[in-house]
């Protein structure tokens, strides 16, 4: 598996596939055509399905020039292609002529592959690949999940799990802060604001942390529909169940940020099994395996925070992705706001709750992590595709303004 620096990722939303690797894209081919008069971006699958609302093309044209660039989205079958996320980038002189062609697809988490180049595939920094093998590991050596992060990558990993809390904080903050119309055109008005600012004298504590906790989720996700600097965690589209559990944890019981550091530790393994053996890619596996993903992280980290066995740790994981199971991607008008923004709310209150059920119920569990993880790849591929991050099913295709 690789490092937890390929899994958390600091960039611009709404999307790690859809904004960041575009952008990444675009600069690549800038880099190799530096004199050429114009180009013409053509984008395919999930791109161009979505892009619009994704700020795809805006991503694009920030790197080759509003000026320069033309954009072409294409309506070739899925089927026909020979990736989900497929760019395919043309530079032109003077004249009109195509001098550079490259052709990029977007493979997830903000990373891309070029065809005909072999990937620049980040080394693998850990030899186990199970939930199975690592807790096998971690017992024989009486360490706990996070020790086992800290020992595979280095203890500089912890300067970096610190740089990623650092940018989730600043983003709760900033989203908090935020007022007004998400951009897109559905107006779609910001609410975390309003969440966090509510006083009601005779709010129960369960409400008051039930409002807080999607207060914060809001906060990141509607600053990562707005197109501002968020965290992948571990994409654009699921940012806010992690910081919105560990930020409530911090703000309302003390954790000092050395904890949520163990915590990010433990829910980035989480995640980076998601990843290796599933798929975090909404365009491959749906929601599940991005809001479903982010939940099972934020369970587990909050189960380090909470000192709870890894057996216990396993189940809340466990328990937040099998009730992800099947979740479409149907992003109405191909914006990150609807259902994505409330959907990463709920997803936050389910991770605490399975926390809470994980730690009376462990030892009657039946399912592994490892068989859930199969599990919802399985159901992933399954799923028709308009069901995968098109808009063309579910809300997106039902919802009339």
């Amino acid at each position: 598996m690789e490092s937890l620096r390929e899994l958390y990722r600091i960039g611009r939303g709404p999307s790690s596939s859809h904004t960041i690797a575009p952008t990444l894209a675009a600069e690549i081919f800038a880099e190799e055509t530096k004199d050429a008069a114009s180009y013409r971006v053509t984008l395919y699958g999930s791109l161009s399905k979505t892009g619009k609302g994704h700020m795809t093309d805006v991503a694009i044209l920030d790197v080759l020039g509003s000026d320069k660039c033309e954009m072409i989205f294409s309506d070739t079958p899925d089927e026909e292609l020979p990736h989900p996320n497929t760019m395919f980038f043309e530079a032109l002189d003077a004249a009109g002529s195509v001098t550079c062609q490259m052709e990029i697809y977007s493979v997830g988490g903000g990373r891309i592959a070029v065809k005909g180049q072999k990937p620049a595939k980040p080394q693998d920094v850990y030899k186990l690949e199970s939930f199975e093998e690592i807790h096998a590991y971690c017992r024989e050596r009486d360490i706990r999940l996070c020790e086992y992060v800290y020992e595979t990558e280095g203890e500089e990993i912890r300067d970096y799990l610190h740089e990623i809390w650092n940018q989730m904080k600043e983003t709760v903050r900033r989203g908090l802060s935020a007022e007004g119309t998400l951009q897109g055109g559905l107006s779609v008005q910001r609410k975390a604001r309003y969440l966090y600012r509510q006083n009601h004298i005779d709010e129960s504590p369960q409400t008051r942390e039930n409002r807080l906790v999607c207060a914060f989720a809001y906060a990141v996700s509607e600053e990562n529909a707005d197109g501002g600097m968020v965290v992948t965690a571990p994409t654009c589209g699921s940012c806010g169940v992690v910081p919105a559990t560990l930020y409530y944890m911090q703000k309302n019981r003390k954790y000092s940020d050395e904890q949520i550091v163990d915590a990010l530790a433990t829910a980035g393994l989480i995640g980076n099994l998601i990843k290796t053996n599933a798929s975090i890619s909404g365009a491959e596996c749906g929601c599940q395996a991005e809001v479903g993903s982010a939940c099972s992280m934020a369970a587990a980290g909050l189960g380090e925070l909470f000192g709870m066995e890894i057996d216990q740790i396993e189940y809340a994981a466990e328990v937040a992705m099998e009730h992800h199971l099947g979740l479409t991607c149907d992003p109405i008008s191909g914006l990150v706001q609807i259902p994505c923004i409330e959907r990463n709310a709920v997803a936050a209150m389910r991770a605490i709750n399975a926390v809470s059920l994980a730690n009376f119920l462990t030892h009657t569990r039946k399912i592994s992590f490892d068989v859930v993880i199969k599990t919802m790849y399985e159901t992933g591929c399954d799923l028709f595709s308009k069901y995968r991050e098109t808009s063309e099913g579910g809300l997106a295709k039902t919802y009339f303004e």
